[in-house]
């Protein structure tokens, strides 16, 4: 008899051992799926909820690749990882979804910009910058400035003013693009099996902390039009058919005031886009990754109600043993579900947990929202 996904004879290793692994853990134990963890912290919020955990890097091949030889099935919940070493596993008959090509792709802004050029896909005009070798930026500043790689929750990414500003941002190679003037932040995820299979969840309207650079709330579901949701929706299903990638695709889109859509990036795996599934679909997507991984038939994506999410971020210019003050408070709430992430010690815009509202409408929703911002605070002790 073949060896079923199930149970524990089937072996699942995960690089990265963060809150997105957290919640795959808690998906995979509703089908008895035993997930094995490796990450470079050990107070990871993984450490002590994953089946087993290995303390180590994801950027040392040989750890990986001692980490991977027993398992039948790696995946990922950052790009960040030796990927050599993943497709040495591959040689050897280990299945590796996200597939490794795929991730070094992403995880190159430069590359995935280039890919959206090849392929036909709308984004925003770009090019590649050289701080050695200076050449003329042929966009009206200002302009946006990202690290090719390393870049994460919104570090790696600079709004440069003028030319001056350019010797003051990143001395890496890096990429300058045109600033949109864009009306929406919309995001959608897609996943796809190894028969083919996709399937999207619905489109998510996010709002971002302009101090922080990065999402403080997101909207499910999104107020735009149904013409705009699907055209978004089909977009994403055209990228990760191209990539022929298997596993969760998350799309980042800026909707400009002409209603035109353009990719801005894309994320190979769980997202922050997609917590609120967890409450509002009919899967979640961290179940519809497993599910895809595993070749399994996808699950429903449709919304059972309108939601929202908060991201709990720790305070500017504070780092030390956390407190969530207000907890109680909201918990008295209906449709207010926390979710703190366990990690010991906060940083100056570290995200430490998120809370999904829901409501029978986006009016409710919007409305506890609002109490929930202001009742709960991330505080270093």
């Amino acid at each position: 008899m073949a060896k079923t996904w199930y149970g524990s004879e089937y072996k699942i290793g995960v690089l990265g051992g963060g809150q997105l692994g957290r919640m795959l853990i808690q998906a995979a134990n509703s089908l008895d799926i035993q997930l094995h963890m490796l990450d470079p912290d050990p107070q990871a919020p993984c450490a002590a909820i994953a089946h087993s955990f290995q303390n180590g890097s994801l950027l040392d091949a040989q750890t990986v690749l001692n980490f991977g030889q027993d398992k039948d099935l790696i995946t990922v919940e950052i790009e960040n990882v030796d990927t050599e070493a993943l497709k040495m596993l591959v040689q050897k008959g280990v299945k590796v979804y996200p597939q490794p090509e795929i991730l070094e792709l992403i995880r190159d802004k430069g590359l995935q910009k280039d890919f959206y050029q090849e392929n036909q896909i709308p984004t925003a005009p770009y090019m590649f910058w050289d701080p050695n070798n200076p050449t003329e930026i042929p966009f009206e500043f200002p302009v946006v400035h990202k690290l090719r790689t390393g870049g994460y929750d919104g570090k790696g990414v600079q709004i440069i003013k003028d030319t001056a500003g350019l010797q003051n941002s990143f001395q890496a190679p890096s990429i300058i693009e045109a600033c949109i003037p864009f009306s929406k932040e919309l995001s959608v995820i897609v996943a796809r099996n190894e028969q083919g299979q996709t399937n999207c969840f619905p489109l998510v309207e996010c709002e971002f902390n302009p101090e922080a650079n990065l999402v403080e709330f997101l909207f499910s579901p999104a107020a735009v039009s149904s013409e705009i949701e699907n055209k978004a929706q089909q977009i994403a299903i055209d990228i990760i058919e191209k990539l022929d990638m298997i596993g969760l695709l998350a799309v980042e889109f800026f909707l400009t005031k002409d209603n035109t859509l353009l990719v801005n990036e894309i994320a190979p795996r769980p997202h922050n886009s997609g917590h609120h599934t967890i409450e509002v679909c009919q899967s979640s997507q961290f179940e519809q990754h497993l599910r895809a991984i595993l070749n399994l038939p996808l699950g429903s994506t449709a919304l059972t109600q309108a939601g929202a999410m908060l991201n709990l971020i720790g305070e500017k210019g504070h780092e030390g043993p956390v407190y969530y003050e207000g907890l109680e408070e909201i918990l008295a709430l209906p449709g207010v579900h926390p979710h703190l992430y366990a990690k010991a010690t906060t940083k100056p815009f570290r995200k430490m947990g998120h809370i999904t509202i829901t409501g029978a409408n986006m009016q409710e929703v919007r409305q506890k929202a609002a109490i929930v911002k202001e009742k709960v605070k991330v505080i270093s002790k």
